[in-house]
């Protein structure tokens, strides 16, 4: 397969999905059904000319890196994203990887949470997916702005985080987090990003590696969660994990008790979006 497979594949991809898919206007002056080319660099994270060198076959082979989130922001199937790493000369995610892959239903389903602040993890904790109220309610923790989107290694290397904890509630985190990647590495011990990341973390972190000792397991669990934010002040949110049928992927839901501040507020946050307050 060449080169320009890849890109009439990227394309004839582009073209099938129609904006508001992705949540993006349909105006009057398209004269295509699908996604622009800057629309789709945007979504996934590239530059319009590297998109532009791609669907024209003159990048070269782009990495997996590159691929992942193409293959997101297109919303593809399994079958198609895996025929899309083939395509650049990938071999799909092997068996013994924790699929990080958003499927198109599981994308549906965080399109219409339009209330919640939703952002998907992988079961190394790495931040795959943010809505846009997740971004605006928790900035460089989903996003990964200042370099880092793994929660755990912004945890236990000390980086600055917008969600509190009390020392106690530090702890009971520190304890769950460890005993679920305990849990994850059981359920995928061939997953070389999840054995990079223990070794990671045992090497600069005293306290992670006191917990890996400890050989505890822990599923997921929901409780509630306090994040102070830069212009509306601090908020306490219910915080459920939930598992992804069809992926390893979870989600991490933040939501308020309709009729609370904490509701008001994070309403107010969805409709300003992340620009800076007046």
């Amino acid at each position: 397969m060449s080169n320009a497979d890849l890109g009439s594949c990227l394309r004839a991809w582009r073209d099938r999905l129609a904006p508001a898919e992705v949540g993006l206007p349909t105006g009057p002056r398209r004269r295509a059904p699908g996604l622009r080319r800057q629309e789709l660099a945007t979504l996934a994270g590239l530059s319009v000319e590297y998109l532009a060198r791609i669907e024209q076959g003159r990048a070269g082979r782009p990495s997996a890196s590159v691929l992942g989130p193409l293959a997101r922001a297109l919303r593809l199937s399994e079958e198609e994203r895996d025929h899309l790493y083939r395509l650049a000369g990938h071999s799909s995610p092997t068996p013994g990887t924790a699929p990080a892959h958003v499927t198109p239903g599981l994308q549906r389903i965080i399109d219409r949470l339009n209330d919640a602040a939703v952002v998907a993890v992988d079961r190394g904790w790495h931040v795959v997916l943010a809505n846009p109220l997740a971004i605006t309610l928790l900035g460089d923790d989903a996003t990964g702005e200042d370099g880092e989107r793994n929660i755990l290694r912004r945890h236990f290397t000390g980086l600055p985080s917008r969600v509190i904890r009390t020392p106690a509630e530090a702890a009971a985190f520190e304890a769950y987090a460890v005993a679920d990647l305990r849990a994850s590495l059981g359920r995928f011990p061939g997953d070389p990003h999840l054995i990079g990341l223990i070794d990671e973390l045992q090497s600069v972190s005293p306290r992670f590696m006191e917990l890996w000792a400890r050989t505890d397991v822990a599923a997921s669990t929901s409780q509630l969660k306090s994040v102070e934010h830069p212009e509306v002040g601090r908020l306490t949110l219910n915080c459920d994990v939930l598992e992804a049928s069809g992926s390893a992927l979870r989600l991490v839901v933040y939501t308020a008790a309709p009729g609370t501040p904490d509701h008001q507020a994070l309403a107010l946050l969805c409709a300003v979006g992340p620009q800076t307050f007046g």
